[in-house]
């Protein structure tokens, strides 16, 4: 991986790497494979009512892959790490500005995450529970709407704060803005030591958790909640990260060719080890893929392979990227409500039951994800605060009234 010190000095702007770049901070290829990633979730989420209790209830070949759906949470880990470090990493591995880097942060999650939660809140109360796991009550509006659910979810945390779950699928998002809060500290290693070093301290802490962890009541306690090793993925994302202002030589390695060999020993491990130790060891599955995935985001990041990165940039890919988060933050309560309220009792479990669900749910989770992120995600993208937003809003709305469309239509008939 790309290390700060192989970065040659930016001594002039006809020196500067040659990029891909969709908007100022965006890789090509990388809005395709958020959306991949959140299809992925989907599909997961379907196999799991379709063959529930895998492994012991048993899956086939063509199917037992979609199993690890966590595979798509540690790459959306990665991809955070990646992002966030795109612009320290052309400016010196620093912030310009980390009051504003909290704001964006903020902005951009918040906003769809809340809305999410009062939409996984009224499903859970008014339409259907997931049957079997504890619902929701006043003190998961708190615990979840603070981002503190890792800590404080049911089944992790005993006592007054135990909190049921208005959507099972939000776990990870505690987990992200805990990583964005580290992020400062990893730049700031990677300006006095290495970005190397900054991934090798942060991956010897986590190994230390796992190894420890079930000899260790407090460590185990971190094991569990807090899921470190999705620390280790972040890690690696920051470090691919510094591909953009890697020299020539860098960039020019056969990066691809280094994620398809590091993808044999995770495959390796999963496929000795059996589909039951993988269920039960993810911690290890998700430290197996990382050299994968971030020698994976430095070839799409240097437009390699070509063939690939075209297609992580074509419509479909890219236009479920727009709507990823929005897709993940929506998508349980959907599955939960048509799996066990329409086809689970009236469908044979299994193949038929996998193909129903995929039917019906792959294309209304993701039509509901693109109206969604219309109105609780893509505007918060595009205005940054909030006196922007309510002109913006204020301009549509104006657009909206008879005169407002008149105007449009005499307007477009000059052109």
């Amino acid at each position: 991986m790309t290390d700060i010190r192989e970065r040659p000095p930016p001594a002039t702007a006809s020196a500067a790497p040659k990029m891909v770049v969709t908007q100022p901070g965006r890789v090509v290829g990388m809005d395709g494979i958020r959306g991949l990633a959140a299809l992925f979730v989907v599909l997961n989420h379907i196999f799991e009512r379709a063959w529930p209790g895998y492994p012991a209830n048993p899956a086939p070949f063509w199917a037992a892959w979609l199993t690890y759906g966590r595979g798509a949470v540690a790459m959306f880990i990665a991809l955070s790490g990646f992002s966030l470090g795109l612009g320290p990493a052309r400016s010196g591995w620093r912030f310009k500005s980390i009051k504003t880097y909290a704001h964006r942060r903020a902005w951009r999650i918040l906003p769809p995450y809340w809305a999410a939660l009062g939409f996984s809140l009224v499903m859970t109360w008014y339409v259907l529970a997931q049957p079997g796991w504890p619902g929701p009550n006043g003190k998961s509006v708190a615990v979840y709407g603070l981002l503190v659910q890792d800590a404080f979810s049911q089944g992790h945390h005993a006592g007054f704060w135990a909190a049921g779950s208005p959507n099972r699928a939000f776990w990870s998002i505690a987990i992200e803005a805990q990583l964005y809060l580290l992020l400062p500290a990893l730049l700031l290693l990677v300006r006095r030591v290495s970005a190397r070093a900054m991934v090798g301290l942060v991956a010897a802490i986590v190994v230390t958790i796992g190894v420890l962890g079930p000899h260790v009541p407090l460590m185990n306690s971190a094991l569990v909640k807090f899921t470190p090793d999705l620390a280790v993925l972040f890690a690696v994302g920051l470090l691919a990260s510094g591909i953009v202002t890697a020299g020539e030589r860098t960039r020019s390695r056969p990066w691809a060719g280094y994620a398809l060999a590091a993808t044999v020993p995770a495959i390796v491990l999963m496929v000795v080890k059996g589909s039951t130790w993988s269920s039960l060891n993810l911690f290890w599955l998700d430290l197996a893929w990382a050299p994968a995935i971030g020698c994976f985001l430095a070839a799409v990041a240097t437009s390699h392979p070509r063939t690939v990165v075209r297609f992580l940039d074509s419509r479909l890919p890219r236009s479920l990227g727009s709507c990823s988060y929005s897709l993940y933050l929506t998508h349980m309560p959907i599955v939960i409500a048509v799996s066990y309220g329409l086809i689970l009792s009236r469908v044979a479990t299994g193949t038929p039951t996998f193909f129903v669900l995929a039917a019906i749910l792959l294309p209304l989770t993701v039509c509901f994800a693109r109206l969604f992120a219309s109105v609780f995600e893509i505007p918060f993208q595009r205005h940054r605060g909030w006196i922007p937003l309510r002109q913006a809003i204020s301009a549509r709305l104006q657009e909206l009234r008879p005169a407002g469309l008149a105007r449009r239509r005499r307007a477009l008939a000059e052109r």
